[in-house]
């Protein structure tokens, strides 16, 4: 499913790197206006999107969903982020022929887009997200999240429709709040995206659920990689149109990847306590919202992970009996303005000097693109196998 495997004809180093954050990195107070197409600023009229139904109770059900999505979401993104889906679809331009929204919920919002120019409307949502009811644990100080299939979107329908409309409803799927997720499928999402604009023409509509994550991660990504903006520029102008939180770390890992090729180094994590049952890790490529347990060491004392991972920054916790603690033997991040803080590891590949150097390049605030970095970038999603994501 990605193609990242195929480097090899791109490549001028091997391969990686990823920055997921805690879910209590720094607050962004956003607020999404649910807009009309032709006004561009933040504070954006009401418009495009399925009315919510008359009746009370159904519109008090819908309401409590959006409170605990955007809870989950806030709790996720390190970020205070808020979606209501009973105020319908919402988006905005981002440029004339690119815009970022929230997911379609019926037939009537396909047909509001296709009446808007919109030719592509480019899916980054999972089944789950999309199929009601179904619950997802988010383990993370043992906070239990319904998460997924939260809203109960036909998304037959949707599709069918936008069939019999001559416009094309694309699926490449990415994990909700997972930025290693999002960066390891970001070259082949963006691939099948930059594909279908060149065939289809028109305006493109990006989504995810809410439009505030994986969606302006995506755009940001093809605006970066493909239409020639800078970093810094390309974050800015999507910004500009539309509050939101894409994972930054998680763009410019994906493009030194492409870049450098594919490549993973061993690390070893301990953790010294020979009086507890159970030690867990959550974090590092797995996401806050998954744990994988530690072996333990009858001669040393020792619980330990060994684990094959990516060049990159990555951060986690330690879950001790059920506790939540870091370890003070290993890399500890500064504290937030809330105050938390998280191991962190750097995995690092220094077999090649140049490989070093276009990584910590692509670490950096405002990294660019050469011409040349740019043209192997297209060739690349040009080449990238068109895969079922």
């Amino acid at each position: 499913m990605n193609c990242l495997h195929n480097l090899s004809r791109f490549s001028l180093l091997p391969f990686e790197n990823v920055a997921t954050r805690h879910r209590n990195n720094l607050p962004l107070s956003l607020r999404i206006v649910y807009n009309s197409h032709h006004n561009r600023s933040m504070a954006l009229k009401a418009a495009s999107g399925s009315a919510p139904s008359a009746d009370k109770s159904n519109v008090s059900k819908e309401e409590e969903k959006s409170e605990t999505y955007s809870h989950n979401m806030t709790e996720a993104m390190g970020a205070v982020l808020t979606y209501k889906h009973e105020l319908g679809m919402n988006y905005n331009f981002i440029r004339p022929d690119l815009i970022v929204g929230s997911c379609p919920q019926t037939p009537d919002d396909v047909e509001k887009l296709r009446r808007i120019g919109v030719k592509t409307i480019f899916c980054l949502q999972q089944n789950p997200d999309l199929e009601y009811p179904n619950q997802f644990q988010m383990m993370n100080h043992c906070v239990s999240l319904q998460l997924l299939g939260y809203f109960g979107v036909d998304i037959k329908a949707i599709q069918e429709y936008a069939k019999a409309h001559d416009v094309q409803h694309l699926r490449a799927e990415i994990r909700d709040f997972d930025a290693f997720d999002l960066r390891m499928r970001l070259p082949a999402v963006v691939s099948k995206l930059y594909k279908a604009i060149n065939s289809n023409g028109g305006v493109t509509y990006i989504h995810c659920t809410a439009g505030l994550g994986r969606a302006p991660a995506v755009a940001t990504a093809y605006m970066f990689w493909v239409l020639g903006y800078t970093f810094k520029e390309a974050h800015t102008l999507l910004q500009s149109k539309r509050e939101c939180f894409p994972k930054l770390d998680a763009i410019k890992s994906a493009t030194a990847d492409i870049l450098t090729g594919l490549s993973k180094k061993p690390v070893t994590l301990s953790w010294e306590d020979s009086n507890c049952s159970r030690v867990e890790i959550s974090g590092l490529d797995i996401g806050w919202g998954q744990r994988v347990p530690l072996d333990y060491d009858d001669k040393s004392g020792l619980w330990y992970l060994e684990r094959e991972l990516p060049e990159g920054r990555y951060e986690y916790k330690y879950i001790v009996d059920g506790v939540w603690t870091c370890n003070n033997d290993e890399l500890v991040t500064s504290p937030n303005k809330d105050g938390h803080v998280n191991n962190f590891i750097q995995v690092l590949d220094n077999s090649s000097s140049d490989r070093v150097s276009l990584r910590q390049r692509f670490s950096s605030d405002d990294p660019d693109l050469t011409a040349e970095e740019r043209l192997r970038i297209k060739e690349f999603l040009e080449a990238c196998p068109d895969e079922d994501l």
